[in-house]
């Protein structure tokens, strides 16, 4: 079994989205819309399994789209692979999400914690995205901006579906 690194890396990154909360983390409960804004621009993403409950487990694929001009995948040449469960869950408030990459990377090993936070900012929603224990073959600075990156998509997932009707 991986454990925690406790290795004090962290990074936290925010974003104001136009959109109710339950609407926001809603999008976290569909597998489908977890991979369609988690993946950071120039990745797709796959979902392999995924039971969103307190305890229940995720896998996912995040894989580069284009073969150049990118760091290598951490679990193949251009595949990010990893496991997860859903360690807490406060609807509307707070999902604890564990994860552990798949990898032969001793230094990309050990189990890193995110917490997404929910809420309300002047009729919008703020969703922090805090990742902890982050391995250390994984770059703090790589780090921020994929969870920049993948905010900035919910944003824009949550905001289409609810222009087009597709999103309470």
């Amino acid at each position: 079994m991986t454990q925690p690194l406790n290795n004090g890396r962290s990074t936290q990154a925010s974003q104001i989205i136009n959109g109710p909360r339950e609407a926001v983390y809603g999008a976290f409960l569909e597998p489908n819309a977890v991979a369609r804004w988690l993946p950071p621009d120039g990745m797709i993403g796959q979902i392999h399994a995924f039971n969103p409950r307190e305890g229940g487990k995720f896998r996912m694929s995040l894989t580069y789209v284009d073969g150049q001009d990118r760091p290598p995948g951490k679990t193949s040449e251009d595949t990010d692979t990893f496991e997860g469960s859903f360690v807490e869950m406060r609807p509307y408030e707070k999902i604890v999400w564990a994860v552990d990459f798949e990898s032969d990377q001793q230094d990309i090993a050990g189990r890193m914690t995110i917490t997404w936070s929910f809420a309300d900012s002047d009729g919008e929603t703020e969703v922090t995205a805090l990742c902890e224990n982050i391995p250390p073959g994984i770059s703090l600075e790589d780090n921020e901006l994929g969870s920049r990156l993948s905010l900035r998509k919910l944003a824009a997932f949550i905001e289409q579906g609810i222009t087009d009707g597709s999103l309470p």
